[in-house]
């Protein structure tokens, strides 16, 4: 369909297209083809590699490994919302001197590589302090002082892209900043924001793999652990691909959820009623409950 700013392709460039995708396509298969050749060739899909996976114990504790993560991930998740809903409300205090140390707080924990903040805590931080905590909460405090700092971001800048007449509404009734920070603009901003949260929370719930670095047992450490058994000829790619699969279908779960959760929002009827008289909808609602 042509519009002002596009053409709609003739013929030739329709050809040209069908046969750039079909040969990346071939391309892309040849690729796949190889690989799965590979691993046939050097014995990865025989029986042997796949043993150790058959027995109850490796199973039982596969499955532990995948609570630990989850139980990390839950944790992390949590507490990374807390944490970037205070820090992005900090970053838009009107007082400098409120509003500066937040910016170098995000400014700093978002420039730090997730592994180097959980090596930081787990091995460096005990000598400072005298005390010993377990790798779960390493790998949960780096989780949230990361993964907080990055939604601190997302979620003052989903605050400063509504229009100023959202908030107006709410003082124009005599609601405090609090409140209309509160009743206002923060629900308005998750709600255009929640992509790009629970893609995020996706990065959270990948990011808990570095857990193995601090020997947390999750399940990248007990896939590396069961693959390198010799007496089962070191099955490391049956066991990357075990790990790969229990990722795989966690992050499809949680992206299932997520847009159950989005297209609930959406087809809520304040929001869907649209945009115009929002604010004035909810400053009368946040009024009412004052």
């Amino acid at each position: 369909m042509s519009s002002v700013l596009y053409d709609a392709p003739g013929r030739k460039a329709r050809t040209r297209h069908l046969v750039l995708g079909v040969v990346g396509t071939l391309v892309i298969l040849a690729i796949l083809g190889f690989i799965v050749w590979r691993f046939a060739e050097t014995g990865q899909f025989s029986a042997a590699k796949w043993k150790i996976f058959t027995f109850p114990l490796v199973q039982r504790t596969l499955l532990n490994a995948v609570g630990a993560t989850l139980s990390a991930f839950a944790v992390a998740a949590v507490g990374s919302l807390v944490l970037g809903i205070v820090l992005a409300i900090g970053r838009l205090s009107d007082r400098v001197w409120v509003s500066r140390p937040f910016h170098w707080f995000t400014e700093l924990f978002r420039a730090i590589p997730v592994l180097i903040l959980m090596m930081m805590i787990y091995y460096g931080l005990p000598p400072l302090f005298g005390v010993n905590w377990p790798p779960f909460v390493a790998v949960v405090v780096a989780l949230i002082l990361y993964n907080g700092s990055v939604l601190a971001e997302v979620f003052r800048a989903g605050i400063e892209a509504l229009p100023k007449g959202q908030r107006e509404a709410g003082f124009a009734i005599g609601m405090r900043k609090s409140q209309v920070m509160q009743s206002i603009l923060l629900p308005q901003a998750v709600r255009s924001m929640l992509p790009v949260i629970i893609s995020q929370l996706v990065v959270t719930l990948k990011d808990t793999a570095l857990g193995f670095i601090v020997t947390y047992n999750e399940i990248l450490f007990q896939a590396k652990y069961f693959g390198s058994q010799a007496q089962y000829g070191s099955p490391i790619v049956p066991a990357a691909i075990v790990a790969g699969v229990l990722y795989v279908g966690m992050c499809l779960i949680l992206s299932g959820l997520a847009k159950f959760a989005e297209s609930r929002l959406r087809r809520s009827p304040r929001v869907s009623g649209g945009r115009k008289g929002t604010a004035m909808v909810a400053a009368q609602d946040a009024a009412a409950q004052i």
